[in-house]
């Protein structure tokens, strides 16, 4: 055996890699696995949202981060005419996690500023050019075996594995874990690009719902615009990626661009039926998939690591059962299938190809954009059936702001990464939690928006979980009670340091 963890995870991609960097943080003894050696320089995703910068920002990442990101601008719907059809956000919002609601990005440029982050943790190891290969469960811990591309093999006992190991996920299928098809499957050829002149593109993203070829048209990070074209009957993926293909349909746009990577994906929705076999766990797209119109593939994924590493944490260093784990498919599977769902529905907005279809399409969604719609309901919030919240409060499962004070602080950098108990008095903390009244020094630049979150919403008090969703709000005894019989606090483990 090559030693011994608290935690392996296997794939270096955001997602593992921010799950690594919030257990390292923790203190936790942290392994990850990845076959490949270097960072995949093209990108793939292209849009993460205000509350996963806040996960980057508790990652300590969020500078290096916005080096690569840039601002979102709006997200129209438009038919072959050009009439907006819908806007789905506009580029001026202001996200509730105290950043800019949308931001697109370079994804190998963030992906490098994770691994230096992890490069900074001595808790944190990284084996590059190794596979997971086998997997042995026992009822303290799991063995898990690996192959190096040298040829070498080791072992490594942990207390928990996590498969964060991508769509063909080598930890799922040793688990044996089926996945559920949504029935949307539809190949497109995705075009990234470099401009030459990025005044020639539009500033904003675009899905041109056309049925002579639904097309979408999207800002990257800095320096970079992406093409997506549906495949239309009877093309096939060859013949789309032979050159000259791409470059004819971007011809129509008049715009001088670079190829940088043409692919073809079928864009589908799937989640695995089971997250979580014992101490083995999946995430990211080894747990789900989904089509690319909500922008939510990798942000879900994130979400994913954020709540399982507060968990995964207070297991190792608190004492929690490790029935706290069953909460974490409850929770993250209703947001999950919520943005499998809203994709799906926007992607077959898109995808229609029957022009008198489209045609009705268009006239409906006109009528509706004149009648001045009330907004949509939100949807992607944590499924609150099994989860970690106050019962029957409607207050649970909502983000909880993090105020922005007038020299750029924010409240989380102001804060430790435990739950938070927040009042106007104050009072005894626990390991878990931070008892804090409104009134501390620490609070002083955001004392005034606290204060007035409370009163808006007449409560005494709000506890917040350490991925910043508020667990309740009410009494400060009451929630205190409810969270320690929630967690099940008890003796905490020896840690393998």
């Amino acid at each position: 055996m090559t030693g011994r963890f608290d935690v392996v995870i296997v794939g270096l991609g955001p997602v593992g890699a921010v799950l690594a960097a919030l257990l390292g943080q923790d203190g936790l003894q942290v392994l990850v696995l990845e076959r490949s050696r270097e960072v995949y320089p093209l990108p793939r995703a292209a849009h993460f949202d205000h509350e996963i910068m806040r996960v980057f920002q508790r990652a300590g990442i969020a500078d290096a981060a916005l080096g690569h990101s840039r601002v979102a601008g709006a997200y129209e719907f438009r038919n072959a005419a050009g009439d907006v059809l819908m806007t789905a956000r506009r580029g001026d919002e202001q996200g509730a996690s105290g950043w800019a609601y949308s931001y697109m990005f370079n994804q190998p440029g963030v992906e490098h500023a994770l691994r230096d982050r992890l490069a900074q943790m001595p808790n944190v190891t990284v084996r590059l050019g190794e596979s997971f290969s086998a997997l042995y469960m026992h009822a303290e811990h799991v063995l898990v075996e690996s192959a190096a591309d040298d040829g070498g093999r080791s072992s490594f006992e942990t207390r928990f594995l996590v498969g964060c190991d991508g769509a063909w996920s080598p930890v799922r299928e040793a688990l044996g874990i089926g996945l559920e098809d949504y029935q949307f499957d539809e190949p497109w050829l995705v075009v990234d690009t470099i401009p030459s002149d990025p005044t020639q593109l539009p500033t904003l993203n675009l899905q041109i719902c056309d049925p002579a070829r639904p097309t979408t048209c999207v800002l990257m990070g800095p320096g970079r615009h992406r093409w997506e074209f549906m495949l239309l009957p009877g093309e096939t993926p060859e013949a789309v990626l032979a050159p000259g293909f791409a470059e004819s349909l971007l011809d129509s746009w008049n715009v001088d661009v670079e190829i940088e990577r043409r692919a073809v994906y079928r864009f589908h929705g799937l989640i695995a039926h089971r997250w979580r076999d014992g101490r083995v766990l999946i995430a990211g797209d080894a747990a789900h998939q989904m089509p690319p119109f909500a922008g939510q593939g990798m942000c879900s994924g994130i979400r994913d690591a954020a709540n399982l590493a507060w968990k995964l944490g207070m297991v190792v260093k608190q004492g929690v059962s490790t029935r706290l784990l069953d909460s974490y498919q409850a929770e993250r599977e209703r947001s999950v299938r919520d943005y499998i769902e809203l994709a799906i529905e926007m992607g077959r907005v898109v995808c229609t190809l029957d022009p008198q279809r489209a045609a009705e399409r268009d006239a409906a969604m006109l009528a509706n954009r004149s009648a001045d719609p009330s907004p949509p309901p939100q949807v992607g919030g944590p499924g609150l059936a099994g989860g970690v919240f106050m019962t029957d409060d409607p207050l649970a499962g909502a983000i909880f702001p993090q105020p922005v004070s007038e020299d750029g602080g924010r409240l989380d950098d102001a804060l430790d990464h435990r739950a938070w108990l927040i009042d106007r008095k104050g009072g005894a903390g626990t390991a878990d939690l931070n008892h804090v009244a409104t009134s501390d020094p620490v609070l002083a630049p955001f004392a005034d928006a606290l204060n007035q979150w409370l009163t808006e919403h007449g409560v005494e008090a709000v506890l917040v979980r350490p991925d910043r969703y508020v667990f309740g709000a009410g009494a400060a005894d009451s929630l205190l009670t409810e969270w320690h019989a929630q967690i099940q606090v008890a003796a905490p483990l020896q840690s393998v340091a």
